[in-house]
């Protein structure tokens, strides 16, 4: 859709569907939320004594975006980061320029914290924050969604029929174009629909594709004006990887089908277990001449061509951990990397590992395999871009 033939009031409508809250509809949205059974017992993981009354109080006082950002979700997700993040460091922010929107393009391995712990690291080197993607299986009527498009997250469609899908993806290439090119407003996208189960992030090409569904005939032009910027997280302690292992285990022999609730069990685990140490690296950005030595590719290949170049560089900008290292060694009986664990840290591992591996019904040695590739996989690429 083209649109620059439209007025202002045709586009504030347009993405009715899918867009966050505005500035406006905060008030109702507050009082929604602070009326939810689950309102205070979120509070209170937060807030405690006075302070817990002080804040109750003033949440339905909201009226604004950025102030549901910084006087709540901000203190939500310092709070997660006090609680259960040892160490969380973020590094290469000083490759974004302020005022430029971007896209950041970054593997996924927890439903909520990803794009959440980006929001900080931008906030924290005084740049502006950005929209970010959730999925419309997430997208419940009630608290859930209240929280999310008042933290500026937008619906992404995933079913439907093939041409329902294909509208939805234009609808939703549409609005992203839109928010960078129009608003100036950056945008947070995973590499791919869902989480990375395995360890073994990949870019899925049909991403990219749905990028370049909108703008001009020329894929090419439309790819460079959306400022692709790839990020890597790395957690040294993978977040739900009970659920992960059990359902990658699942998978081997019969389709996985999801429980009612899985997916917002998920948003609360990846909350309240521990992460260790946690870094966000912002990679180099997609450049001009990058996307120019495509040129000449057919279209798929291009697009190929450039999500590889968006995994090496996600691949590259990985903080290893010395839980990958450890599951390196185990999973291929070598101590080739012992020197960046201790004994300790290794009998931990050993140790976290029986526990939720006996707390699975399976065959042990193959629940096995399936847990060391989830952290040994991100060494592995590390190596292999090279």
């Amino acid at each position: 859709m083209d649109i620059s033939t439209l007025t202002p009031k045709d586009i504030s409508n347009i993405y009715d569907d899918i867009r966050p809250y505005r500035d406006e509809e905060i008030p109702q949205a507050m009082l929604r939320i602070s009326q939810d059974k689950d309102f205070i017992p979120i509070m209170s993981f937060i807030y405690q004594g006075e302070r817990l009354l002080q804040k109750i109080e003033e949440f339905t006082s909201y009226t604004k975006v950025s102030e549901f950002q910084i006087k709540f979700m901000f203190n939500a997700i310092n709070k997660i980061i006090e609680k259960t993040i040892s160490n969380f460091t973020y590094s290469g922010f000083e490759k974004l320029e302020k005022g430029k929107p971007y896209l950041f393009i970054s593997n996924h391995r927890d439903i909520l914290l990803d794009a959440a712990l980006l929001q900080i690291a931008l906030y924290n080197s005084g740049l502006e924050c950005s929209e970010i993607t959730f999925g419309d299986n997430l997208m419940q009527p009630g608290l859930v969604t209240d929280f999310g498009k008042s933290n500026r997250m937008f619906k992404v469609v995933r079913k439907g029929t093939a041409s329902e899908f294909y509208k939805t993806s234009l609808h939703l290439s549409d609005y992203i174009r839109y928010s960078i090119n129009k608003r100036a407003t950056s945008v947070w996208i995973a590499q791919r629909n869902g989480r990375t189960k395995d360890g073994f992030d990949k870019t899925n090409p049909t991403v990219l594709k749905m990028l370049s569904l909108s703008g001009d005939k020329d894929m090419f032009k439309n790819i460079t004006e959306l400022n692709i910027v790839p990020i890597a997280i790395s957690y040294q302690w993978e977040t739900c990887i009970k659920q992960k292992v059990r359902e990658l285990y699942i998978s081997k022999s019969d389709k996985y089908i999801k429980t009612p609730g899985e997916d917002q069990k998920s948003i609360l685990d990846g909350i309240l277990t521990p992460k260790g140490d946690v870094h966000i690296q912002i990679c180099n950005p997609i450049s001009k001449e990058e996307i120019a030595d495509f040129k000449n590719l057919e279209r798929n290949d291009a697009i190929s061509s450039l999500a590889n170049i968006i995994d090496k560089k996600i691949y590259s900008g990985y903080k290893l951990h010395n839980t990958n290292y450890i599951a390196h060694d185990i999973l291929h009986n070598t101590v080739e990397y012992k020197n960046n664990y201790t004994a300790k840290e290794y009998n931990n591992f050993v140790t976290t590992m029986g526990a939720i591996l006996e707390s699975l019904n399976g065959e042990v040695s193959s629940l096995r395999d399936i847990y060391l590739k989830i952290y040994a996989y991100s060494l592995d690429n590390h190596i292999k871009k090279k």
